[in-house]
């Protein structure tokens, strides 16, 4: 009898371990489109939609929204609206993308990463309802938040309806880290007064840049949210059962998206190395003149929670130090929750400096990145007070000092 228990044990562990990602009710996460499927397309019914969408779109079938809403009997798809990468994710990270048509469906194609980033009243002629459908990836400087806020504009001021399909933000629904975006630094990569690493699904980003006021002069849209089910603010993207399509280029997977904002600010001065060009993007930190032994070494020794950092050596197959042998450190999250994600980066400056003081990051990039990075920071502080010390200790109050009243006030708007 015993052994009889322990193989039927033995086969449950590890059915357990071979089964879809669920949440912890047992049931897969519905998406907002996988809601409005089951609704029948109701809100949609006899509407000429407007469809802002990419690749990430699909159902957990992976049946593009944009065909599924195409073949809804008395809903018309009028046109689709791309966001940066474009609408089936062909063009590359600051591409510059023009208008044209789908060659799928053959609707007309609106550019929002070109010369125009805001739907223009000819772009949304005759269109009834606008229709958000885009996964996420949590972070600020990731612009498909601000295509989502311009295009929440332009729905207000066309008196066009505004419909967001809600899609869990893999960083979860807790954490949010960085400095609010002050003003003179508002860009495409940091539109709005929200945190680096925001802690809001699209669809409660809508509600809260809506209800605060911050579309351009304070105008609101007539906005709607068709929620997810079964979603919960501290899952894992792997938690939900849906699968995962790249949301870029570099993004190629969930856990893509938990290592962006560990190394993506200071990634924008194109000095080191972050993986971006190689197997690994986000992953890494690495330069011609790093030691990986040492910077390893120094780093494991801060002791961070939920990350160890290991030696590596690589050559970049394009894009910083392409060709070219770079040593560094490749980030473990052995606890992802547990981890200050977006100040790992400065932890690696801090110790690469201690190492090798006479590099200095800053100095050595052109003065373009410069302001890039402080567009993604939000502000100039962070640099300038890094700078004076090198120490993350002399940023942490910056880095940190928003995020509790930022909370109380979005909490508002939670959904979940």
């Amino acid at each position: 009898m015993k052994l009889r228990l322990l193989i039927v044990n033995s086969f449950l562990c590890f059915v357990l371990m071979i089964l879809p990602s669920c949440n912890l009710d047992g049931q897969p996460v519905e998406t907002g489109l996988e809601m409005l499927i089951k609704s029948k397309f109701e809100v949609l019914k006899g509407k000429k939609i407007g469809l802002i969408t990419n690749p990430t779109g699909v159902d957990r079938n992976l049946k593009s929204a944009i065909d599924i809403i195409n073949n809804v009997p008395g809903v018309k798809l009028a046109a689709l609206y791309g966001p940066e990468h474009g609408v089936r994710g062909e063009f590359t990270a600051g591409e510059i993308i023009g208008s044209a048509s789908d060659p799928s469906t053959g609707l007309p194609v609106y550019s929002l990463y070109g010369k125009t980033r805001k739907p223009t009243k000819e772009m949304l002629q005759g269109i009834d309802v606008l229709v958000y459908d885009i996964q996420d990836i949590g972070s600020r400087s990731y612009t498909y938040i601000s295509t989502l806020g311009l295009a929440m504009e332009a729905a207000a001021e066309n008196n066009i309806p505004f419909l967001v399909l809600d899609r869990p933000n893999p960083l979860g629904g807790i954490r949010m880290e960085g400095p609010l975006v002050q003003p003179g630094f508002v860009s495409f990569v940091s539109q709005y007064p929200v945190p680096y690493i925001h802690g809001m699904t699209v669809g409660e980003l809508a509600i809260f840049l809506n209800e605060e006021g911050l579309l351009k002069g304070g105008i609101k849209c007539k906005l709607d949210v068709i929620k997810m089910n079964g979603w919960k603010r501290d899952m894992d993207f792997e938690d939900t059962g849906l699968p995962w399509i790249p949301s870029s280029p570099h993004i190629p997977h969930a856990q893509s998206a938990i290592f962006y904002p560990a190394t993506g600010i200071i990634g924008e001065l194109y000095v080191v190395s972050i993986g971006v060009g190689y197997t690994l993007p986000f992953q890494l930190f690495a330069a011609e003149w790093f030691n990986a032994d040492s910077l390893a070494q120094n780093l494991n020794l801060l002791d961070i929670p939920g990350v160890i950092f290991r030696p590596v050596h690589y050559k970049p197959y394009y894009s910083v130090s392409m060709g070219e042998m770079v040593h560094g450190v490749q980030i473990h999250l052995t606890d992802y929750k547990k981890a200050p994600l977006s100040l790992l980066q400065f932890y690696i400056l801090q110790e690469a400096h201690k190492l090798w003081p006479g590099k200095d990051v800053f100095a050595l990039c052109e003065k373009s990145r410069l302001d890039m990075f402080d567009k993604v920071c939000g502000t100039d502080k962070i640099r300038t007070e890094f700078l004076k010390t090198w120490k993350v200790s002399s940023i942490l109050d910056l880095w940190t000092r928003d995020i509790p009243a930022f909370r109380k006030k979005a909490e508002k708007y939670f959904l979940y």
